[in-house]
């Protein structure tokens, strides 16, 4: 599925990004409170938030970001956008972003593939790789039975479920995945992560060092920079280890 590394690999890069991320997450969060500032009323809002307290980002922040999304606070105006490309070994990228000046996005992105031996396409390049899922993370602890959990994640309408070293990965459907998600949290289980997420159906392995070097050096370029929300590949290998 082109798992995103361990729950202790994904912190150990959010920590030492820790303004950056919080920067990505308020930006969402802004973006999401356009639809209205409520998030009892607003589901993409409620999400947002939520990532957000996942990660420690302070009130203060949280409620900045709504005032701005909300037209209560002056702010930037940002659109949604994606790249589509391959990275080095043939892996296929493709990049979310939320920027305010898409001229300077698309250059910076640009750059990172150049200088890491990738190639940015044209749109639809490599979508068709992916599909669109919900993921939910839990964290593996010796208080969870999997079977339990399993059980719980079917009657609300999962799809599949993957059991890896430190955590259980659930994957839904994009229309079920909040379903899943209110039955889990109400089963009283808490969430490492929970998004929709592009899944690759069709996976690569690069196999020489230096393709994989590269493939990292890019994926991390491109995560600093505050216009990307998210990078996705298909990458069978675990590239932020």
């Amino acid at each position: 599925m082109g798992r995103h590394g361990t729950i202790a690999g994904r912190k150990a890069a959010q920590d030492s990004k820790r303004a950056a991320v919080f920067t990505k997450y308020a930006r969402a969060i802004t973006v999401a409170a356009k639809a209205g500032g409520d998030p009892d009323y607003n589901v993409s809002l409620k999400h947002a938030i939520e990532k957000a307290k996942s990660i420690n980002m302070p009130n203060d922040n949280i409620n900045r970001a709504i005032k701005k999304g909300t037209g209560e606070l002056a702010g930037e105006s940002y659109e949604n956008g994606s790249f589509e490309g391959y990275g080095a070994g043939g892996v296929a990228v493709i990049v979310d972003v939320l920027t305010d000046n898409k001229n300077r996005t698309t250059a910076a992105i640009k750059h990172a593939f150049d200088k890491y031996s990738g190639n940015l396409g044209v749109p639809g390049c490599v979508s068709y790789m992916f599909d669109r899922k919900g993921i939910i993370t839990i964290e593996k602890t010796d208080s969870t039975d999997e079977d339990e959990l399993m059980e719980a994640a079917l009657e609300a309408g999962m799809d599949d479920m993957a059991t890896y070293d430190d955590s259980f990965e659930i994957q839904t459907s994009t229309d079920a995945f909040n379903d899943v998600c209110d039955a889990l949290k109400n089963a009283g289980y808490e969430f490492v992560e929970a998004d929709i997420e592009l899944v690759p159906s069709i996976e690569a392995t690069p196999t020489e060092e230096h393709d994989i070097k590269n493939l990292k050096k890019m994926i991390d370029i491109l995560e600093d920079n505050d216009d990307v929300q998210k990078v996705y590949t298909n990458c069978t290998i675990d590239l932020y280890e």
